[in-house]
């Protein structure tokens, strides 16, 4: 039986979930993220959805320009016209799906996304006078802005976008500026940052839980003290899963592994408490890059890890 097509248990009520998927590469050094969307539907991400109860009410493609057609225009921001504009359509593209009252489940592609698909949801929600919070499931901690970055790729960026700092362009799509707060903001498996980075961390006010963290408190109290943080004061919040946030042994198909990461049973937790909570509003899962795949395995593990999010139980 393939992973995606394990039974499931009882679940929390029926959602209306609306995909959105962004073949991005943009954002990244190495190439094949733009496949990703494709891996986790040939993974059987639609039917997943389903068999928990919930309905899949639209699989939407958003245009992303190719890179062999474009030209570098900044060595400290690579292609961030292109992905400013991929960013502002999917961020137009998630305020619709939550004005429609589905939950957005958006694929890519690299990190970048999410400074489209966090945007949206902070605008709707504030539109009604509310705050998110955000859960940023990570190796790294995306935390660059174009003056910091050793690499300009603009996938080591996004969080500091979302929290206000860096370019004015890519901080305030959709007037969201900034996105989230640090106090309702949380990091979970980082372990390989930046030097400028480091230091910018420590600063910000975010929740870091670091690769030692979980080791010491165990990922129980992670949890729990994430979830406090993610739902103080907020409407509810956005995941934001990176698959390189868990170990290479996990999920092989990423361009930037980083050996040490949360196992496959700590995955699955954290996000069955992220539904425990009945809180999620949305997410994201990026960064899967099936050209770097064992036979499709990451995006298979991918798609039950979503159904843990939207409330797969055991019994």
């Amino acid at each position: 039986m393939a992973a995606t097509e394990t039974p499931v248990g009882p679940q929390r009520g029926s959602k209306s979930v609306r995909i959105l998927a962004v073949p991005i590469d943009l954002g990244a050094s190495r190439r094949g993220t733009d496949a990703g969307p494709s891996a986790m539907r040939v993974a059987g991400l639609n039917g997943a959805i389903a068999r928990l109860g919930h309905t899949v009410a639209g699989d939407v493609d958003i245009d992303v320009p190719a890179m062999e057609t474009r030209k570098e225009k900044s060595d400290s921001a690579r292609f961030l016209d292109e992905i400013l504009e991929v960013c502002t359509n999917l961020a137009v593209q998630t305020r619709a799906a939550l004005a429609a009252g589905d939950v957005p489940l958006i694929i890519g592609g690299d990190h970048s996304l999410a400074m489209g698909s966090v945007a949206g949801v902070a605008a709707h929600y504030r539109e009604r006078g509310e705050d998110i919070g955000l859960l940023w499931i990570d190796a790294h901690a995306d935390m660059n802005t174009p003056e910091s970055s050793p690499s300009g790729n603009v996938h080591g960026m996004p969080l500091a976008h979302l929290l206000g700092y860096g370019d004015d362009r890519l901080n305030n799509i959709e007037n969201s500026r900034p996105a989230v707060k640090p106090e309702n903001t949380v990091l979970i498996g980082v372990r390989d940052i930046d030097g400028r980075e480091r230091d910018f961390v420590r600063e910000s006010g975010l929740t870091v839980f670091t690769m030692r963290d979980i080791d010491e408190l165990g990922m129980t109290e992670v949890c729990r003290r994430s979830m406090q943080v993610l739902t103080a004061g907020t409407a509810g919040f956005h995941v934001s899963f990176d698959v390189d946030g868990c170990d290479p042994s996990v999920m092989p198909g990423s361009g930037t592994l980083v050996p040490g990461g949360i196992n496959y049973r700590e995955a699955h937790q954290l996000l069955e408490n992220c539904a425990d909570t009945g809180k999620m509003l949305s997410m994201d899962v990026v960064e899967l890059n099936p050209f770097l795949d064992q036979e499709n395995v990451s995006a298979e593990r991918a798609v039950t890890l979503v159904q843990s999010a939207f409330g797969r139980s055991i019994l």
